[in-house]
């Protein structure tokens, strides 16, 4: 049964994390509307090497709504990630005083990113080198050319209006579980028949049933584009350094077809543009985490152990 965790405020809004295991530290970030208990098939495996951090964005999962008039940059995402390691002392200052200054050797965290978390992993990376051991791209969403959208208080406020148009109409209580599982169903492979929601149907109904995480899903959605071009910004800025090893592991379902060939293509494409290692995860759906946590487990740990390096203070956001 997986933990429930406690929460953290980071910027006034309180998140909700999960810590388990032990060793060097691994955060795991899942993608657009998914949980905490999503990462639940992969911890087992993982938390006998590591100290496995999984955390819930907000309005995601048990975390709090976000601010609205605060949308979501692929620089605020590796903020948070920061913070979130700040507050919970896993890399601490480095010297063990508590001053923050960190003149001392930190603990980097190896960050995995799943689908859009992708985008804020390989945004901490850039940010927070020192901070980084390594970067394990799931299934990573991939913008090659995204531009800043126009008009972005006008789509914040029309966003904001749907979200209360079909909280009064209650849509999260009456479609929010059935909508998660079906979004589950077709994110996985299920090369056996056998796929599904592994999920404990007690915490969907807890979180999808809630205004909350509805409008958590429609703010990223809406700001997606905003946060790839984001970080192509900060790619042009903003160097991987050769310490900094990143994994792109693909999702393959083994049907072929057009489309996954070409999704397979840029996948290859993103892993050249980083100088990734390109690993391809087969039978799989792009939910990776559930059709194969060995996989991701094993490119977990072939980044290699965390070394300690100086000086974690963050670049400049752009």
């Amino acid at each position: 049964m997986t933990s429930t965790g406690s929460f953290i405020r980071i910027g006034g809004t309180a998140h909700h994390v999960v810590v388990e295991g032990s060793g060097p530290v691994c955060v795991l970030s899942a993608g657009l509307g998914m949980s905490w208990f999503d990462w639940d098939p992969v911890v087992p495996l993982l938390a006998p090497f590591r100290t496995v951090v999984r955390f819930d964005r907000p309005g995601h999962g048990l975390s709090a709504p976000a601010p609205t008039a605060t949308p979501p940059t692929a620089a605020g995402e590796a903020h948070r990630i920061a913070a979130i390691l700040d507050a919970l002392s896993l890399d601490g200052d480095g010297d063990g005083d508590g001053d923050g200054d960190g003149d001392a050797d930190h603990r980097p965290a190896t960050v995995v990113g799943h689908s859009v978390a992708g985008f804020h992993a390989e945004a901490f990376a850039r940010l927070y080198p020192a901070r980084t051991a390594s970067v394990v791209l799931l299934d990573s969403s991939v913008e090659e050319h995204a531009r800043m959208p126009a008009a972005p208080a006008l789509r914040t406020a029309v966003t904001r209006a749907l979200g209360t148009a079909l909280s009064a109409a209650g849509a999260p209580a009456a479609l929010g579980p059935l909508t998660r599982r079906a979004v589950v169903r077709a994110g996985r492979a299920d090369p056996a028949g056998s796929g599904g929601d592994p999920a404990p149907a007690a915490l969907v109904r807890r979180c999808y049933r809630t205004s909350r995480v509805l409008r958590g899903a429609l703010r990223e959605n809406t700001h997606y584009r905003a946060v790839a071009a984001g970080l192509l910004a900060l790619r042009d800025r903003f160097p991987l350094p050769d310490s900094v090893p990143v994994t792109v592991l693909a999702a393959y379902d083994g049907r072929g077809g057009r489309g996954a060939t070409r999704w397979l293509e840029r996948q290859r494409g993103l892993a050249s543009t980083l100088g990734a290692r390109f690993e391809v995860a087969e039978p799989c759906g792009h939910l990776v985490m559930l059709d194969r946590p060995d996989a991701v487990v094993r490119a977990v740990l072939a980044a290699g152990r965390a070394a300690p390096v100086r000086d974690g203070a963050p670049r400049p956001a752009p």
